[in-house]
């Protein structure tokens, strides 16, 4: 997680929000890493976890990252949630919810729903406290409310 951070702090340092996330492999040996690049890009799928899975399936050659673990430090929203599951991402590790977008137990459960064929196990409120403050402090200096 801590990594999940320091890559958290990239976007924030490029003006985006401080989302970061790193995909292990099995061994625990990181494949990926990303952070939100959307106002770089002006790509709006471009979230650290989207960006972390191409990643990590560009480097091993295989879009199923069935043995891996995601870490992100905030919550996933549906369209993160999405990609987890179509990846065959095995852990979603994350560490603050995200009460207005979280598609990870907080607003909805999409990673867990039982209807679709792939369900990752989940363990929430990793570094919790510090994922959390990066965001508030984000938001904070800006002006703005999420």
């Amino acid at each position: 997680m801590r990594l999940a951070l320091d890559e958290a702090e990239r976007a924030a340092q490029a003006g985006d929000v401080p989302v970061g996330a790193v995909v292990l492999a099995a061994d625990g040996s990181v494949l990926a890493t990303g952070h939100n690049e959307r106002e770089a890009t002006g790509d709006p799928t471009a979230h650290a976890e989207v960006l972390a899975i191409r990643r990590a399936a560009a480097r091993i050659g295989e879009w199923r990252l069935t043995d891996c673990t995601l870490v992100v430090t905030l919550e996933p929203c549906t369209m993160c949630a999405g990609a987890i599951v179509q990846s065959r991402v095995a852990r979603v590790i994350y560490g603050a919810r995200d009460e207005k977008a979280g598609a990870a137990g907080s607003l909805w459960d999409v990673v867990r729903d039982r209807r679709l064929n792939h369900r990752p196990e989940v363990v929430l409120g990793v570094l919790e406290k510090e994922c959390s403050a990066q965001l508030r402090s984000f938001f904070r200096d800006r002006g703005t409310d999420r």
